[in-house]
């Protein structure tokens, strides 16, 4: 739990606060955008929430942050209600699961609900009161992990869910060499007919894409929106297995329509399938100059 005595000076006076301990993993930064922001490469308070929605946000990302780096003077009267509201709706039957692991450095983790079973992508902390609530959400069919970073508590999601992972093979690792199914070679495989998952090596060797319904793509540490650049980005500092691969990846995906970027690490970005295709070329034009 955050501590008073590490509280950072950068901090506003009130009674939301990040301490020392912040990995400076942008969660907060991103959920509650009108509370917190980066101050000497951690988060900090900027401004004290004043109404309900900005409290209900900074609440969740409190019980999002990976290293328990967000506290509040008083003790909380409303961290009851505020768990109640996890997963966190996005569009349509897509959900954010919050409680990021610190073991996937705050990676987001998300939900598809379906009549078929719904789907966990990624895997978030594996804690009680999360659990409760995607119980209540219906069965979890499958766990689709996006890549060998953000496995987090994916074993305890198996044990207690029953669900069959997803994993590529070029990404199995010890910790995952136990999972139920594990993908090969670099075409798409439909998972069902509104369930395709696209290979996308570059980040690494085996990572993956989860397209939804033409519209949702959840893209791991493949794809994201930078608030930096003002623009679709792929991690070029973090780029583990081959950046020309990474590219070609950006390439073929680029032919896909979709609507959602969601991923694991960075910002979401929402627009029409001509304006992400537009940026999908943006993204390639970059790419081809960084290095």
């Amino acid at each position: 739990m955050a501590t008073l005595n590490q509280r950072r000076p950068q901090n506003v006076l009130g009674d939301v606060y990040v301490d020392k301990t912040c990995i400076d993993c942008d969660t907060c930064r991103w959920m509650a955008p009108n509370v917190f922001h980066r101050a000497d490469e951690q988060s900090a308070v900027y401004h004290q929430p004043t109404n309900e929605t900005e409290r209900l946000a900074a609440m969740q990302a409190l019980l999002s942050c990976p290293t328990a780096s967000i506290g509040t003077v008083d003790k909380p009267q409303d961290i009851k209600a505020v768990q109640e509201t996890f997963p966190i709706p996005i569009a349509d039957n897509v959900y954010h699961c919050g409680y990021h692991a610190e073991s996937s450095y705050g990676a987001a983790s998300y939900l598809i609900v379906r009549e078929q079973g719904n789907i966990l992508v990624d895997s978030p902390r594996f804690t009680p009161a999360l659990v409760k609530r995607l119980e209540k959400m219906g069965e979890i069919r499958y766990m689709y992990l996006t890549h060998r970073d953000d496995i987090a508590d994916h074993e305890k999601f198996r044990e207690h869910f029953g669900c069959d992972r997803i994993l590529h093979s070029d990404d199995i690792t010890a910790k995952t060499s136990d999972v139920e199914i594990q993908l090969t070679g670099h075409d798409a495989i439909a998972l069902s007919p509104d369930l395709v998952i696209i290979p996308v090596p570059g980040h690494t060797k085996g990572h993956t894409v989860l397209l939804y319904q033409q519209r949702f793509l959840f893209t791991g540490d493949h794809l994201a929106w930078s608030n930096r650049l003002h623009q679709l980005y792929a991690f070029d500092d973090l780029c583990w297995y081959s950046w020309s691969e990474l590219l070609n990846s950006m390439r073929r995906l680029a032919t896909y329509r979709f609507e959602w970027v969601l991923p694991g690490h960075g910002r979401r970005y929402h627009a029409d399938a001509q304006t992400m295709g537009q940026q999908m070329q943006k993204c390639i034009s970059w790419m081809e100059t960084v290095r």
